[in-house]
């Protein structure tokens, strides 16, 4: 895995810090370099106060540069929900045949990009009827692995989710 690059969304305020660092810390310890991108101005802040420096704003991002792209979730994240640029990222990646990566909340963009069209995929349990009202099939279960497409539920699913992405990589 030594040499990969991955790029992990964050949310500019109100991450969920657990889900961040154990994704984080699991993929730079299989030697993965790890590079965050958020609208965050430069500094994200988590929902208990964690504070992290974004690497590459969101206009800057070349789906070239990065084996994979991963969305953390937390509360901020709903704010990118609709957002259209990372719909069209997260497409390029996806297009790209490259894994594509989204805990808790994060799910709904992917599915508000199309990317989970005719596909089951799970999230956060209270953001299931955002899956659903776009057609995608909601699975009650930790993670779920549908292609080269990672969705997973909560912070207590971070660890299994970081290691489906490693095994798509």
């Amino acid at each position: 895995m030594t040499g990969k690059s991955i790029l992990l969304i964050l949310p500019g305020k109100d991450f969920n810090e657990e889900e961040f660092l154990t994704v984080k810390n699991t993929l730079e310890k299989k030697g993965i370099k790890v590079f965050i991108a958020s609208d965050g101005g430069g500094l994200c802040t988590g929902k208990k106060g964690l504070k992290v420096k974004a690497d590459i704003n969101f206009y800057n991002i070349h789906e070239s540069n990065f084996a994979a792209i991963v969305f953390t979730g937390g509360p901020g994240v709903k704010d990118y929900w609709n957002n259209p640029l990372l719909h069209k990222t997260s497409q390029k990646f996806f297009n790209s045949k490259k894994p594509v990566a989204a805990i808790c909340s994060a799910p709904v963009i992917l599915a508000k990009a199309g990317l989970l069209n005719a596909l089951s995929a799970t999230c956060y349990p209270d953001d299931r009827k955002e899956l659903e009202r776009v057609g995608v099939e909601y699975k009650d279960t930790p993670v779920v692995v549908r292609k080269k497409i990672v969705t997973a539920q909560n912070a207590q699913a971070s660890l299994e989710f970081s290691e489906a992405i490693i095994s798509l990589l």
